[in-house]
C-alpha cells in the first residue's frame, strides 16, 4: 500500500527478515518515551501569603533633552545656504497615573527614567520628543516629597507629573542673526528633573475589619473571601494589611481590608501606630471585631472607637456593624447577651473558625455596600468598584 502510518516508516528489517520495534515514535503511545512530569515543589503557607505593599520610595528622573543640530545647507549652485541645524527634542516626562485595576504598590519599581529626546538634524529637522513614561499606581495613592503631600490620586485616570523632561537644545539655525550669518553655536539638551518621592497607599477597600490583636480578623477574612492571611493556633498579630474580595452571584464584589490589630494609644503612634490607621480612613464602612471569649467584650468596642475618634474626628461614626467572634466557645455564649445589653446597634455573633452564622454577615455586608452605592450615586459621584 502506498500509504503507511508515520511510525511504520521507522521500522527496519530485522535480523530474521521480520520487523524491529521502532526506536522512537511520536504517534504511538506504547512506543513513545516515558517522560515523567516533575512534581511541583511544596511551598509553605507563609510564602504563599500575599499582602499588598502600601508604601514605596521611588526615584524618578526625567528624560534628557536632545542636543541641537549643527550643519550648513549646501548643494550645487548653492554652496552657502546658511545654517540649517534643527532644535533637539524634549525629554519625556515620568507620570504617575491612577488605575483602578492596580490594587497594590508591589509592582512599582524603585527607579524610573524618562526617554531621552533625539538630536536635531540637518535641513531644519527637529529631533523627536522623548515618550512619556507612565507609572500605574492604585487609586488612593498619596505622593509625598520631603514629608509634604504633593499629590493625592483619588480618581481613576488622574495623573501627576512626577519628573519633567529636559528641554531640547538649540540648533545653530536658532542663532542666525544679521550680525552672525554663519553661526556655529549650538546648545546641548538640558537634563531632566530628578526627584525622590514617597508613595503611600490609603486602602480604598469598602469595608475595614477593626479590632485588637488576636480578635480573629485574619481568620474571618479567610472565611469570607479569597485572601490568605497567615493564621496560627498561638497568639500573634498581623503586621501587613490584607485585602480580600467577597464575590456575590450578581458579580458584585465587596473589598474587605484586614487592618493590623490596634492597641491602646495607637493614635499616639504606639505599636503599629498611625502607619495603619490611615487605611481605616478611606474605608466606606467598618466591621468592629470583638473577642466574645474575653470578659466585658463591650470594653473592646469602646476602646476601638476611642482610638479612631482620636485619630480623626467622626471616623468612629461611619456605618458599621459589631461582630462578636468565637461564638463556638462556651464563655462567648455567656458574654453575648451581656454585649447586646451594652450596645444599641446590631451585633452579629459568629465563629470564623467553624463558619457558624457567616451567612448573616455576608447578607448584612451586602446591605452596607448597596447603601454606600446609592449614597454615592445620589451625590453624583461614581462608587469605588473592584
Amino acid at each position: 500500500s502506498p500509504w503507511r502510518p508515520a511510525f511504520l516508516l521507522l521500522l527496519g528489517p530485522g535480523p530474521a527478515g521480520g520487523r524491529r520495534r521502532p526506536t522512537f515514535s511520536t504517534s504511538c503511545a506504547r512506543c513513545s518515551k516515558n517522560r515523567r512530569l516533575r512534581q511541583k515543589r511544596v511551598i509553605s503557607e507563609r510564602k504563599l501569603t500575599r499582602y499588598f505593599v502600601d508604601h514605596r520610595k521611588v526615584r524618578v528622573v526625567g528624560g534628557q533633552g536632545g542636543g541641537g543640530g549643527h550643519s550648513f545647507y549646501s548643494e550645487p549652485r548653492k554652496q552657502f545656504g546658511g545654517p540649517d541645524g534643527g532644535n533637539g527634542g524634549d525629554g519625556g516626562h515620568v507620570i504617575l497615573k491612577a488605575d483602578r485595576q492596580m490594587k497594590s504598590l508591589s509592582s512599582v519599581l524603585p527607579f524610573y527614567q524618562g526617554f531621552h529626546g533625539e538630536r536635531g538634524g540637518s535641513k531644519n529637522c527637529y529631533g523627536a520628543n522623548g515618550a512619556c513614561t507612565y507609572v500605574k499606581v492604585p487609586v488612593g495613592t498619596l505622593v509625598k516629597e520631603d514629608g509634604e503631600v504633593v499629590a493625592d490620586l483619588t480618581q481613576h485616570g488622574e495623573e501627576y507629573v512626577a519628573a519633567y523632561g529636559g528641554a531640547g537644545g538649540k540648533g545653530n539655525r536658532f542663532f542666525l542673526s544679521n550680525e552672525d550669518r554663519a553661526p556655529t553655536l549650538f546648545t546641548p539638551g538640558e537634563p531632566g528633573q530628578e526627584r525622590v518621592l514617597h508613595l503611600e497607599l490609603k486602602t480604598t477597600a469598602h469595608a475595614g475589619l477593626v479590632g485588637f490583636p488576636n480578635a480573629g480578623k485574619s481568620s474571618l477574612l479567610r472565611a469570607i473571601s479569597n485572601a490568605k492571611p497567615a493564621v496560627a493556633a498561638y497568639p500573634f498579630t498581623t503586621l501587613n494589611p490584607h485585602v480580600g474580595v467577597v464575590r456575590y452571584q450578581d458579580y458584585e464584589q465587596v473589598a474587605v481590608a484586614d487592618i493590623p490589630g490596634l492597641i491602646k494609644g495607637a493614635h499616639q503612634n504606639r505599636g503599629l501606630g498611625m502607619a495603619f490607621l490611615r487605611h481605616i480612613e478611606r474605608c466606606r464602612f467598618l466591621l468592629y471585631v470583638v473577642d466574645l471569649s474575653l470578659p466585658q467584650p463591650w470594653i473592646q468596642l469602646q476602646d476601638l472607637k476611642y482610638e479612631l475618634e482620636q485619630y480623626k474626628k467622626g471616623l468612629s461614626e461611619r456605618p458599621h456593624v459589631v461582630i462578636g467572634n468565637k461564638i463556638d466557645l462556651a464563655q462567648s455564649r455567656i458574654n453575648l447577651p451581656l454585649l447586646k445589653e451594652q450596645i444599641d446597634g446590631r451585633v452579629i455573633a459568629l465563629s470564623a473558625l467553624t463558619g457558624d452564622n457567616l451567612e448573616e454577615l455576608l447578607v448584612h455586608l451586602r446591605e452596607l455596600y448597596d447603601t454606600y452605592v446609592k449614597t454615592e450615586q445620589s451625590r453624583g459621584q461614581s462608587p469605588v468598584k473592584w
